[in-house]
């Protein structure tokens, strides 16, 4: 019969590389919950809560949620750790970045491609065709994600595709609140349609074309909802 053992004495016996997995898993489970848009500006995630729910001790929980604060992600508070507000300027800075970036990335991506690959942004426009015809915005949140990390994938260039979705983790709370507005979906769904199409061409110089409209467009919105709300 196994023992069961305290989370202080779990931790104390664990091996540093034991430690360092549990760390892994939830910096992974945590930036998946972030991505998805299953955590909102609103929410404050604790460590000790995030732990009982991955079946795991309070330290690498908290060694995740450090590490994504270092990276800009999250901010520590007294209630727990939250989606940080930027201020306008931040987010203009990661705007230039992505269109200095994606374009570029996009370019490899539709080189590279695989016919999974394409096949994978097929089900993700779908998917965001459906969730636009119901006005359905988490749908289309996790349809735009799914799309994304499929051509970053094929990314060769490791060090790139982790800057450009550090950036994009950044932001998470600008994408969340300019696809909140039904005006924006048929902006979103038109250019996932048109990166698609380059991406099933293998057309690497209209995929940097697209995306970089693609990108322009996101900055557009932001800069009309922040006109919005001034006014």
């Amino acid at each position: 019969m196994a023992r069961s053992t305290s989370p202080s004495k779990e931790l104390s016996d664990a091996p540093p590389q034991s430690r360092q997995s549990l760390s892994a898993i939830a910096y992974d489970a945590l930036r998946s919950r972030l991505r998805t848009g299953l955590v909102t500006p609103e929410d404050r995630m604790v460590d000790l809560e995030i732990a009982a729910q991955l079946g795991m001790s309070r330290m690498p929980v908290r060694e995740a949620l450090l590490q994504l604060v270092a990276e800009g992600v999250l901010v520590s508070t007294a209630r727990g750790y939250r989606i940080p507000t930027l201020d306008p300027k931040d987010v203009m800075e990661v705007f230039e970045l992505r269109k200095l970036l994606e374009p570029r990335a996009a370019a490899l991506a539709a080189r590279d491609l695989s016919r999974a690959g394409i096949a994978q942004l097929s089900a993700a426009l779908s998917e965001a065709k459906a969730a636009r015809a119901s006005e359905d915005f988490p749908r289309l949140f996790r349809a735009n994600v799914d799309f994304r990390e499929t051509w970053l994938g094929a990314v060769r260039n490791k060090r790139l595709a982790a800057v450009i979705m550090r950036c994009s983790d950044q932001v998470l709370t600008v994408r969340m609140s300019t696809l909140r507005g039904p005006g924006i979906h048929p902006v979103v769904v038109a250019g996932l349609q048109e990166l698609h199409a380059s991406f099933a061409r293998h057309d690497s110089v209209g995929a940097h074309d697209s995306m970089f409209r693609f990108v322009l467009a996101a900055e557009s919105a932001y800069a009309a909802l922040k006109d919005a709300s001034a006014t």
